[in-house]
């Protein structure tokens, strides 16, 4: 036997050797096309076979494959398209980069109290990712969705430091009350109330928008006007990942409307006396301008005032990130820093934010977690001198020869508009802090079944100082003033979530529990006097503020209690069932509890054995949903009867204080609003996902309106909140994605989103209410938001005296007066006399429709996104065009007025000494806008040139924001209405994004 034994083991070693020689190694790294960075957990197996391997947090994979020989190897990871790649016998090191998924129906989407699968949403919910979020600098998040959410209408107000952009879903429901709020709910890592601004947003992981009662309901009254969910990005375990983004830049005005310059408003102002009869040639001046205002037109002195306080401005941001931790323990961890100078001098922006999420892994049945997020924000703001500088005389000079300003110009009554711009005179500063903070424990003490409690507070102190002295806009020569106010807010929150998950063969469960109860407390207190002895004092010393003190304080509390409950049910995962109901109890109203049900139904019609041969096909899903929810939209104590100071003489002594019924009367009968929303929905896929898109349908009928009715003069009061009128909102949504070009090399897609909503009032408690001011009238079957006012038609014009006499009283129509259309009269039709009865609806400021189109583009390390967002059919109501002074007292828009040599129909004839009706019929324009509202280029830096010094990625990117508006607006940025104290800006900026 013994010589057996060095045979037998001569022959293993040969085997082994020869089984060696059949094998080989292959290595490779996956990244991802989009942004080239490592992707971990990425499986990678060889087909046919159970060999295979994850990657490390670096993307890589090792493989012992068969040798000499070809195979294909598949890679398959969350969120990415699946690929197939054929290895050769002579390759052992591979580079894989996996695509975006066109539409991952796996991806989970957050929803209300939970997740679910994207397969399985019966709702109308748009998710947005958060390097979506990231494509373009912005300062709030919410800007960041303009032109990407269907039905969402997004716009920026104006172009301060520190200013972000407004929203409103699905049009408005509330009208007419103060009190009420069509804003959408912010909840941030399920916690409702944080303010979406202190959101740094390269902190955010996604941004799921929950438009109709299927998915809101959950929420109940909190969620009438639809709900953003922001997601923050959370810790992994693996190798702790650092990563910094930063921008700087520049900001510019965006078209700000032009003003009559000195020799333009020099001719105006003749032709004002020469139409009064009193000026008909330059020897005449003296009629029209005063000494200094001459001696300034003789010397040729003539200033742009808005051109003195328009500047460029500045914008830089910077933002350091870590994530990391263990199987048990994982940390996010951000700082942030943003820094904005406004157009104007004393108009700056700062924040500082601070984000810390952390969840720790207690054992198989223990899970625990805090987040918190603090933001510092230091605003100077800048009183408003843009009014001011459109009426300031544009003659002579801003400083005398000593360089020292000079207040009053030209020897008027008229404030310099760069009054507040001197040193010492002017501070108004805001200084806030938020901090939101929350701590959670969740259970899981059987399988599929969880229990999660989430207590969280949100503090938000603000001191908000305001001193201007004499020689300010403010004070005019009389006298400096200083004050402070001083306000807390307190929200808590204590939530309890009951899940439970069960799959029983082709049936699928989750059963949600909630019960809420929500705290909101607000204090405040002021306190102030005029002429501060010191100027350089400011706002700090109000004691020496020793003239006409005043101050006060204020405290409103209200609660909110909740209990909701949801059944989410799926059979073979094609049949689809969410049903909710919230029950909610508002401290706000008198009948104060409340039921807020809903319904969803889907149906995946792809997965049918009926639609196999429809290969063109890869996803199409029916949904419907239909649901109940409110608002308790009005301030607190509203429904109570209450007292307020007034001064009383009962003899000619001096009055003393004493108290009488407030104006609002109390109503002990006041509930809810309730919206009864209808929702129809397809989702579908084209072409392996080439082409995906949902389109949805819309009803949401608003009942039982909060609505201030007027009462009679003799009741002693003014108004009552009551439960009367109705609103309705019908829309159409779409959004399609299309992946135009999809290789390793190059990828280009499209996502266009249109959206268009009808937002009537429906029923009114007394018919039609006609306001004095014509932008406030509420009319049934209209937008709540209408101009009604007379229709300009034209001038009158040389040889239509006699026409324009018969419509008023003598000499109230001349030639060169504004002409109005005759439309109606006391029987319905013309009568032939201009009166209150001839105003019609002029327009509305809700558009027709709004949209979005954004396009991306890859290009081995190159990407470029370009986006254009558009808003049509609504109406503005300008105040740059009523800036016409008829007199020419004061400085005016540019604007073709008529003159006999100039018979236009523009603007009327400049008179001295006749008045200006109808002047808001010049306020009134058709105001569609489209804009190119970003467009970035950035370059990432390949791998193998950054990866010697350890770092992952680098990204070099330059953007430009609101570069080029296409309107039959061309005065003004049209987005900003034409209001003259908030210009818009564009943005032009480089930035820098490095993951370590």
């Amino acid at each position: 036997m013994r010589p057996f034994l060095p045979l037998l083991t001569a022959s293993v070693l040969c085997v082994t050797v020869a089984a060696q020689a059949q094998t080989r190694t292959i290595t490779g790294q996956v990244v991802s096309t989009d942004k080239s960075e490592p992707l971990p957990g990425v499986t990678v197996v060889v087909k046919g076979t159970t060999n295979g391997n994850s990657t490390d947090p670096e993307g890589r994979f090792t493989l012992q494959v068969a040798g000499q020989q070809d195979l294909t190897l598949v890679i398959s990871y969350i969120g990415f398209k699946t690929q197939e790649l054929a290895v050769r016998p002579d390759q052992s090191r591979l580079e894989v980069r996996l695509s975006p998924a066109a539409a991952e129906l796996d991806d989970v989407v957050v929803i209300g109290y939970g997740t679910v699968k994207k397969r399985d949403l019966t709702g109308a919910v748009t998710s947005v990712k958060g390097e979506e979020v990231t494509k373009l600098p912005v300062t709030t998040v919410t800007e960041a969705l303009q032109g990407k959410i269907p039905g969402a209408d997004i716009t920026r107000a104006n172009g301060y430091a520190g200013q972000g952009a407004s929203i409103r879903i699905r049009g408005n429901r509330s009208i007419s009350n103060p009190g009420s709020s069509n804003n959408v709910l912010y909840i941030v890592d399920g916690v409702q109330n944080v303010n979406a601004a202190d959101i740094d947003p390269n902190d955010v992981q996604s941004i799921e928008v929950l438009k109709d009662a299927s998915s809101t309901a959950i929420y109940g009254s909190r969620g009438a006007n639809g709900v953003i969910l922001i997601t923050t990005k959370r810790g992994s375990s693996g190798k702790p990942k650092i990563t910094f983004n930063a921008y700087s830049g520049v900001t510019k005005v965006a078209g700000y409307g032009q003003f009559m310059s000195g020799p333009e408003w020099v001719a105006f102002r003749r032709e004002a006396f020469r139409a009064a009869g009193t000026w008909n040639s330059p020897a005449d001046d003296a009629v029209a301008f005063n000494p200094q205002q001459r001696e300034a037109i003789a010397n040729e002195q003539y200033i742009n005032w808005p051109d003195q306080l328009l500047h460029n401005g500045l914008q830089q941001n910077y933002q350091v990130g870590l994530t990391g931790g263990s199987d048990n323990t994982k940390v996010y961890f951000s700082l942030g820093y943003y820094d904005e100078k406004g157009l104007m001098k004393i108009d700056r922006f700062k924040r500082y934010t601070l984000r810390a999420n952390v969840d720790q892994t207690v054992s198989k049945w223990l899970k625990a977690g805090v987040q918190t997020q603090l933001a510092y924000i230091n605003n100077d703001i800048r009183r408003d001198p843009f009014n001011l500088a459109s009426q300031a005389v544009p003659l002579g000079r801003a400083y005398d020869d000593e360089g020292k300003l000079i207040y009053r110009l030209l020897g008027s009554t008229q404030i310099n508009p760069l009054a507040d711009e001197q040193p010492g005179v002017y501070d108004r500063n805001t200084k806030t802090n938020r901090f939101t903070a929350a701590a959670y424990v969740e259970l899981t003490p059987l399988p599929g079944l969880s229990l999660r409690s989430t207590f969280a507070a949100n503090f938000a102190t603000a001191e908000a100082g305001n001193f201007y002295g004499v020689n300010t806009i403010d004070g005019a020569g009389n006298r400096s003033q200083a004050s402070i106010t001083n306000t807390q807010n307190r929200n808590l929150s204590w939530e309890n979530v009951l899940t439970y998950k069960k799959d029983i063969g082709d049936h699928s469960l989750t059963l949600t529990g909630v019960a809420s109860n929500l705290i909101f407390i607000s204090t405040n207190s002021f306190a102030g006097g005029q002429n501060q002895v010191l100027p350089s004092q400011s706002f700090y010393n109000l004691g020496a503020a020793n003239q006409n003190p005043f101050f006060g304080s204020g405290f409103t509390r209200n609660d909110l209690i909740s209990f909701a409950g949801r059944v989410n049910y799926s059979w073979k995962g094609r049949y689809l069932l969410t049903a909710t109901t919230r029950v909610d109890n508002s401290s706000k109203l008198a009948r104060k509890q409340d039921y807020f049900p809903s319904v969803g139904l889907g149906w995946r019609i792809i997965d049918e054995s009926f639609m196999q041969d429809f290969t063109f096909l890869t996803e199409l899903k029916l949904r419907g949903s239909y649901g109940v929810s409110g608002n308790d939209g009005i301030n607190p104590y509203a429904t109570q009867n209450s007292l307020t100071t007034t001064q009383f003489s009962f003899t000619d002594a001096t009055a003393a204080p004493t108290y009488t019924i407030a104006p609002l009367i109390g109503n002990t009968d006041l509930g809810w609003e309730k919206t009864y929303t209808t929702d129809l929905g397809v989702d579908f896929g084209l072409f392996d996902n080439r082409l995906t898109g949902t389109v949805d349908y819309y009803d949401a009928l608003t009942k039982d309106l909060i609505f201030p009715l007027t009462l009679p003069a003799f009741t002693g009061v003014t108004t009552v909140n009551r439960n009367i009128g109705k609103t309705r909102n019908r829309g159409l949504e779409v959004s399609v994605t299309s992946q135009n070009v999809r290789n390793e090399k190059l990828t280009w897609s499209t996502t266009l989103t249109y959206a268009r909503n009808r937002e009537t009032i429906v029923e009114l408690p007394n018919g039609d209410v006609i306001a004095d001011d014509y932008r406030n009238s509420l009319l049934v079957g209209q937008p709540s938001q209408v101009f009604y006012d007379y229709q300009k038609i034209g001038i009158w014009q040389l040889g239509q005296e006699g026409e324009a006499a018969s419509y008023g009283t003598p000499g109230q129509f001349i030639p060169g007066d504004i002409r109005v259309a005759d439309l109606s009269g006391p029987d319905g039709v013309p009568d032939g006399k201009i009166t209150a009865a001839d105003r019609t609806i002029i327009g509305s400021r809700v558009p027709k429709w709004t949209g979005g189109l954004s396009n991306d583009v890859r290009y081995k390390g190159f990407d470029l996104n370009v986006l254009v967002v558009a808003r049509v059919g609504q109406w503005i109501s300008s105040d740059y065009y009523a800036k016409y002074t008829r007199s020419g007292n004061n400085n005016g828009a540019i604007v073709d007025y008529w003159t006999p040599e100039n018979p236009t129909n523009d603007y009327p004839r400049p008179h001295a000494t006749r008045t200006l009706n109808y002047v808001t019929t010049l306020t009134e324009r058709e105001a569609s806008w489209a804009k190119v509202r970003n467009v970035t280029l950035g370059y990432t830096i390949p791998k193998s040139l950054v990866g010697k010094a350890s770092i992952d990625n680098v990204r070099v990117y330059v953007s430009g924001r609101n570069l080029y508006t296409l309107s039959n607006i061309k005065d003004f940025d049209p987005e900003g209405e034409g209001v003259i104290d908030r210009p818009l800006n564009r943005a032009f900026v480089i930035g820098l994004n490095v993951g370590f």
